[in-house]
């Protein structure tokens, strides 16, 4: 009998209009109403906004808890875990996109943009012209829910201002000036990302960007303050706590998945990064 695992939704996992699957447009009230099962954690692999306008609540992100409130906004890249326990009240409006659905039609990448760029960038912003944002989120819901000519140019345009607007509100850690070294840092995050349960040493990741590993670790420490190989553990550390938190499988079977035959190193890597034994957080955690 296969072991519970944390569901990954896509765009057809959610009731949308015509038979596109690259975007997705609601109301949060109608969203959660139609929508049960997005109370409970779960990952995405698209990317999703959403900007709440009336009650309060509680977004749990990758094991981080941010409050919500009326003017906050949330921007959420493929994989990460989430889910969030709202107030009755609670409304405002959500959309989400393939990475396909923005990247054909741009010059850019949705990736450039500040809260998409890094998993260390925060994924919340206070808006700061607040009307402005959330009339353009109700135009995407109306040019969403329309059949339109060139729908789908206005839907990419509206959602371009959108994220424009949360990039000037954006407060992010201060990055270097230098673009170069931007998008090394970010190639290196998705190499880590792919490949964290197989390659597990600064040096291979250096071999697969061609550059030399002290290079590399100067740009991450640039970027972002963190040598590679803590890049490299971060990423171990989360699959970890979400398979503890989220899964049925024991903490060998949790090592094992993760590329660690030697269960005790495991352990010794798990409660250096939490200060707790992986069995601590899983009983303390596990859903």
């Amino acid at each position: 009998m296969a072991k519970k695992s944390l569901p990954v939704y896509n765009i057809e996992n959610f009731k949308h209009f015509g038979n596109e699957n690259d975007f997705y447009a609601n109301s949060i009230k109608n969203h959660l109403k139609e929508h049960h099962f997005t109370t409970t954690p779960h990952k995405h692999d698209f990317f999703l906004t959403v900007l709440f306008t009336n009650g309060i609540g509680i977004h749990s992100i990758d094991f981080k808890r941010y409050k919500i409130k009326p003017a906050m906004a949330f921007m959420l890249s493929p994989g990460q875990t989430h889910n969030w326990t709202l107030s009755k009240d609670i409304d405002g409006y959500i959309f989400f996109h393939t990475k396909n659905f923005y990247d054909k039609a741009s010059v850019t990448s949705v990736k450039n943009f500040p809260f998409f760029n890094s998993i260390y960038n925060p994924p919340h912003v206070s808006v700061t012209h607040y009307k402005k944002v959330t009339a353009l989120f109700a135009e995407i819901k109306n040019e969403y829910e329309s059949n339109n000519p060139l729908k789908f140019q206005k839907l990419h345009a509206l959602v371009t201002l959108v994220y424009i607007e949360l990039s000037r509100s954006y407060k992010e850690k201060k990055i270097p000036e230098n673009q170069n070294y931007l998008f090394k840092v970010r190639q290196l995050e998705d190499l880590i990302d792919a490949n964290f349960k197989s390659i597990k040493q600064a040096h291979e990741y250096a071999a697969l960007m061609a550059i030399s590993e002290k290079h590399l670790n100067r740009i991450s420490k640039i970027c972002l303050n963190k040598t590679t190989t803590d890049l490299i553990t971060d990423r171990i550390i989360l699959e970890a706590k979400r398979e503890l938190t989220h899964s049925k499988h024991s903490v060998s079977e949790v090592a094992e998945k993760l590329g660690y035959m030697d269960n005790s190193y495991f352990a010794r890597l798990f409660k250096k990064s939490t200060k707790q034994t992986p069995l601590e957080f899983m009983k303390k955690n596990r859903y």
